[in-house]
């Protein structure tokens, strides 16, 4: 017989519910009308003093050691020491102390590339008769006994084919497709090789885009001044001395256009699992390439013969950057001579381990949080990736120790991934999300990604859905900043990164997760999972450097990182509270804290710079824009139903049924964004408004970049494109809305 409860207004199909589970489960009352302790807690919100117990807790000096240990030996994704660092994870979350409920690996067998250890990569400068006058270096130079272990892999383009292409050097800037464009208006570029510099395009594209010119080869560098701020000399303006790069340090990388797995798109990498031909793998070089530091870069470079190159190609070299005649000046040493490259490289399928551990929720276990960081690095990695595995690790070492202490549990369960294999394109995350698509899809709150948790030490830097913004602003007005009593991370981010919102005036500027940059790619753009990315960061107006300047070289290291990123590990520890601070809040609220009015101010921004580049041009051929116009009205009214609907509610009475159908409306928002057939040529983007793009504007991207083609082509069947990106915007606009309007 079910037993009658009434608790906050209980009743109808919510009583039954709970009837049924208390008859099912054979729960004893008090009497006939008491309530079980377990049905109270369907009512309980966030534990405020929980969180402040938890911001004390987290520690940075646990957060120091964490990274000293990390950091002991270079880990690159396959090798002994990522292996060691998988054994340190599981050891952590295991610990009966303070780990979690359950922790295990999870093996993938994926497509790899690394340098022949027996042939080094080399580049030379050759005469004719084949004499060598100058040697690039193979390896960096060790200032400390770090740069010399026998585990730091040479400088490499992994995923750059093997060959040895010799010929005239040309300069090509950064490699963009109208960079060569430009070069091949006064240069032949058949034959030749051409270095670059990083920035500008893809680490891949600058190979792709150089193959169509009948270039055969490529060599990549880091100009100091897109890094260092000018700064080149190790005696006294480098590291060892500051942060800046020293000459030789060089950014290895994954040189693919395609996350995850290339043999087994859209397939999780097992053992058994359908592999394609490698010759039908895309978006990789076509010719070698190969990177090297700066002092070898400028020593070809300051070489060249030809025309001097556009003031905007030229770095800080102290010459003009001369575009190749093609080839060196006639007064050079290196007169008549060609560059040879010889690229060894090698691909092999190994396995790869992401390390799993999960807190289990207490009364909504199949709705999951997932806080996430890959574990692999190039090198030493003390800042990518290790700065985010060691706040990780404080995270859960802190909410561990309370689950075991039976002081807490969280309402849903939270998810770690320690990702493997990111550094060869975010390949851990994606065969995850591949292998666990229709859980994942169906069940997942949100997830939370703290890759590089440190840059620097002078402020957040956050990105995410726009319907997540207002639980990161409630974490930072909560968290004060390193030696402040007084300063919340809130109140000093806005001082760096702010932008003026019509909702709420000067606020924090959020970034937009529109690319793939991290492990958060497959879950924003494949699986549509609300996303974040949070990290601190520098300070912009006193450095130009793109990112900080040890990025994927030998020089990423603990000492690197305690006396110029970090000393103290204060920062690490600010973002181990405002990002676990996130984490609570998304895994213990009774409403989940996303605002879906945020969301609509966002779409409101992006179609306002549609209409402003796009409406007249689309009306000249009879493409109206009115049906976008209406769609993002449709969401504004929607999401301002929806947020007076949960302004409205007395949580004191709602029931968990009417908690569970506006939870479900807010955490499946960003899938109803999701069209699989958008993007045909964009690998696993599905997103149709955060999808990565090649315009500047800043706007929907499937619209943005088919007008500038129609615009550039003229062609008709370009504008029809754009029409249909047009199209598949406004009803996945409209779509949306209608998922966070009344339930029918």
């Amino acid at each position: 017989m079910l037993k009658k409860v009434l608790l906050f207004g209980l009743g109808g199909a919510a009583a039954l519910v709970v009837g049924i589970l208390i008859g099912h489960f054979g729960i004893q009352t008090d009497g006939p009308d008491a309530v079980p302790d377990w049905v109270a807690e369907l009512s309980k919100d966030v534990d405020e003093s929980l969180i402040e117990k938890f911001i004390a807790e987290v520690d940075n000096i646990q957060i120091q050691e964490n990274l000293r240990e990390l950091t002991k030996v270079p880990h690159m994704a396959t090798t002994e020491g990522d292996e060691k660092t998988v054994q340190f994870m599981l050891t952590r979350w295991q610990d009966p102390k303070s780990g979690l409920d359950k922790a295990w690996r999870e093996e993938y067998k994926v497509y790899l590339s690394f340098p022949d250890q027996s042939r080094p990569n080399k580049v030379t400068v050759v005469n004719a008769s084949d004499a060598v006058l100058y040697t690039a270096r193979e390896k960096e130079k060790p200032y400390l006994p770090d740069q010399e272990d026998q585990a730091v892999v040479q400088p490499y383009a992994a995923y750059g084919p093997p060959g040895n292409p010799k010929g005239k050097l040309v300069y090509a800037n950064q490699g963009k497709t109208s960079d060569y464009e430009h070069l091949n208006k006064t240069v032949d570029l058949r034959g030749t090789i051409a270095i670059v510099r990083y920035g500008g395009a893809g680490r891949a594209a600058k190979a792709i885009n150089a193959a169509p010119f009948g270039v055969v080869g490529v060599l990549v560098y880091t100009d100091p001044g897109d890094i260092n701020d000018g700064k080149m000399f190790d005696t006294n303006e480098t590291y060892p001395n500051s942060w800046y790069l020293p000459p030789s340090g060089v950014e290895r990388g994954s040189f693919n256009t395609d996350f995850g797995d290339l043999l087994t798109p859209y397939l999780a990498a097992k053992e058994d699992t359908y592999r394609i031909p490698k010759e039908d793998i895309t978006g990789i070089p076509p010719i070698p390439i190969q990177p090297i530091g700066f002092e070898d870069a400028s020593a070809l470079i300051c070489e060249l013969g030809g025309e001097a190159s556009p003031t905007d190609w030229r770095g800080a070299f102290n010459c003009p950057y001369n575009m190749g005649g093609p080839g060196f000046q006639p007064a050079s040493q290196f007169n008549n001579s060609d560059v040879l490259l010889d690229v060894y490289n090698q691909e092999e399928l190994r396995n790869s381990s992401n390390v799993m551990g999960v807190i289990r929720g207490s009364v909504e276990p199949d709705r999951y949080v997932i806080y996430g960081n890959h574990r692999d690095s190039w090198v030493h990695g003390a800042i990518d990736p290790s700065s985010g595995t060691s706040v990780m690790l404080e995270i859960s070492r802190v909410l561990g120790k309370m689950v075991k202490e039976g002081k807490w549990r969280p309402r849903r369960s939270i998810i770690f991934g320690s990702w493997g294999a990111e550094e060869f394109g975010l390949i851990g995350s994606a065969e995850y999300t591949e292998e666990y698509y229709s859980k994942l899809i169906q069940r997942t709150v949100a997830y939370i990604n703290v890759d590089i948790s440190v840059f620097a030490n002078a402020t957040l830097r956050a990105s995410g859905s726009p319907s997540a913004q207002s639980v990161i602003f409630t974490a930072t007005k909560q968290v004060k900043i390193p030696g402040s009593d007084t300063t919340s991370v809130y109140d000093n981010w806005i001082r760096y990164f702010n932008r003026t919102s019509d909702t709420y005036g000067d606020i924090p500027n959020v970034g937009y997760l529109t690319g793939a940059g991290s492990d958060y790619a497959a879950f924003m753009h494949f699986l549509g999972i609300t996303s974040m990315d949070i990290a601190y960061t520098y300070d912009r107006s006193k450095t130009k450097a793109r990112i900080y300047p040890a990025y994927h070289t030998a020089y990423d290291t603990f000492d690197y990182s305690s006396k110029y990123i970090d000393p103290g590990f204060t920062s690490h520890q600010t973002v181990g509270r405002t990002a676990g601070n996130v984490l609570l809040r998304l895994a213990d609220s009774l409403l989940l804290p996303f605002n879906c009015s945020d969301y609509a101010e966002s779409l409101e921004g992006y179609l306002k710079v549609a209409i402003t580049n796009f409406r007249d041009e689309l009306t000249t051929h009879s493409i109206s824009m009115e049906p976008l116009n209406q769609a993002v009205t449709k969401f504004r009214t929607a999401a301002n139903n929806l947020n007076s609907v949960i302004h409205g509610l007395d949580l004191s009475k709602v029931t968990p049924l009417e908690v569970r159908k506006i939870n479900d409306q807010l955490m499946l928002l960003d899938r109803a964004f999701l069209d699989p057939l958008a993007f045909p040529n964009k690998y696993a983007f599905r997103h149709v408004i955060w999808a990565s793009k090649s315009s500047g504007l800043a706007t929907f991207p499937g619209l943005a970049d088919a007008f500038e083609r129609a615009q550039k082509t003229g062609l008709k069947e370009d504008w029809s494109q754009a029409h249909r990106h047009l199209s598949i915007l406004t009803q996945a606009i409209a779509g949306a809305a209608s998922t966070i309007d009344e339930v029918i």
